[in-house]
């Protein structure tokens, strides 16, 4: 099991998933992209490196935890939502402007859960790196 390459894969994903939220709340308000298209929310999703598949297809000969990765980044299933608003520039003909259906306080619940994660990860590595180094010099004094 090598704690260095686990926690560092962890902190790469819970990095790239702050990204995610903080695209989310930069568009919150936004009616339209550079394309012209309403702003879908986005959702990422991580999952072990390896799996369960891969260790018992390699006959038990993987050694534990490989890390995590990022496995998909996907549109959320209820992404817009509409107002009515006949004076937008952006009124369809209805009256009502679609907007992304971002919920800021989830949002930034969801922030700070990926913040605690990514502490507790670079935490581990430190920890780890520690005992790394305590090893070397435990192996030098013998």
């Amino acid at each position: 099991m090598d704690a260095d390459k686990i926690s560092l894969s962890a902190l790469d994903v819970e990095w790239r998933r702050l990204e995610v939220i903080a695209q989310n709340i930069a568009n919150m308000n936004s009616t339209r992209t550079e394309s012209g298209d309403v702003y879908h929310p986005l959702r990422l999703v991580s999952g072990p490196d390896g799996g369960f598949s891969a260790m018992l297809n390699s006959g038990g000969s993987q050694s534990g935890p490989q890390g995590v990765h990022v496995v998909a980044i996907e549109e959320t299933p209820d992404g817009l939502k509409r107002t009515y608003d006949p004076q937008h520039p952006h009124a369809d003909p209805e009256g009502f402007v679609t907007t992304p259906n971002v919920d800021h306080a989830q949002e930034m619940a969801l922030m700070v859960k990926a913040a605690r994660a990514y502490e507790a990860n670079l935490a581990a590595v430190r920890i780890a790196q520690g005992m790394y180094a305590k090893a070397l010099e435990v192996g030098q004094r013998s």
